[in-house]
């Protein structure tokens, strides 16, 4: 069993995790740099981090007259609250009819439907802990041409660990039909560990069994090389410096046009990467506390990384 064999491998526990990591090294005044995706938006533009373009945001009912004028003005676009997880609450807008919306999947939503959403996500229905929330509208990102046949109906992202400015395990999360199009291990996605040296898929699961490939696509998963992944290091290494965290994740998405841009960051990332690369992430984060000394320069962190690499499993 796959979890028997993660158990002698040094997989890390979720007490333990908060224990010895998020508690340890998370400061809780940090938290909302990354818990709501407008601070974290704000943070990399000063530090000349790529991100997503913001079109236009609602904080108060009384702005949603104005926001709807601006959402109508656009062709496609994402909307999604400022404060939420696991992917609740998104809405992507891929085109658009003489009446309505056409949404990611191709049902259509009226601007009506568009303000009741927006309403929604004001009032909290999809944030962390039920608070008041942001409504943000966003340029809709589109897949890179290697990942689109690893994809369905939705932008696949890359989730990466960075343990005190290094990164230590990674995975990229692929729609499927079952997830409804987006990059949600919990709601169907595929997740498919990452070589950090290489850049080459390892393996692959899907509801934490393993697949050799996408189930809608039945494109074949390992072995496959993600784009641009140096970059992608680079830019979630240096998104983890300016946050200030010890241990969290940042999510990237390379777009067609731009290239990599930061998505978004999580101080509490799941566990479930260490099942996609079949691998625990112990012995990584216990090899970067072995260092000698951290070095200020991103090169030079991947660089010892890769030689890290090496000797992990």
């Amino acid at each position: 069993m796959i979890f028997t064999s993660l158990s002698a491998r040094g997989i890390l526990g979720i007490n333990r995790r908060n224990i010895d990591y998020t508690t340890k090294w998370n400061r809780r005044r940090q938290y909302p740099l990354v818990d709501n995706k407008l601070r974290t938006k704000l943070m990399c533009l000063e530090a000349g981090i790529p991100v997503p373009r913001l079109l236009g945001k609602a904080e108060h009912h009384f702005e949603l007259e104005a926001f709807m004028t601006r959402i109508d003005g656009l062709d496609d676009f994402v909307l999604k609250p400022a404060r939420g997880a696991m992917g609740n609450g998104i809405v992507v807008i891929t085109g658009r009819t003489k009446d309505a919306f056409v949404r990611s999947g191709g049902r259509t939503a009226s601007l009506g439907d568009m303000k009741y959403h927006a309403s929604g996500i004001i009032s909290g229905l999809y944030a962390l802990g039920g608070q008041a929330d942001m409504a943000m509208v966003e340029e809709r990102l589109i897949v890179h041409p290697e990942l689109a046949q690893i994809s369905y109906d939705g932008v696949p992202d890359v989730r990466i660990i960075i343990y005190r400015g290094y990164p230590v395990m990674a995975m990229v999360r692929l729609p499927t039909k079952q997830s409804g199009g987006r990059a949600n291990l919990h709601q169907g996605a595929v997740g498919v560990g990452i070589d950090l040296a290489t850049g080459r898929m390892r393996s692959a699961i899907l509801r934490n069994q393993p697949v050799t490939s996408h189930p809608d696509t039945q494109a074949r998963l390992v072995g496959r090389t993600i784009p641009s992944f140096d970059r992608i290091l680079e830019i979630a290494i240096g998104a983890a410096d300016q946050t200030g965290l010890g241990y969290l994740g940042a999510d990237v998405v390379v777009d067609a046009n731009k290239g990599p841009v930061i998505l978004e960051m999580n101080a509490r990332p799941g566990l479930s990467i260490q099942l996609c690369n079949r691998a625990g992430i112990l012995p990584r984060v216990e090899s970067i506390d072995r260092l000698n000394g951290f070095s200020p320069s991103i090169a030079d962190r991947i660089e010892v990384m890769r030689d890290l690499a090496e000797a992990w499993p």
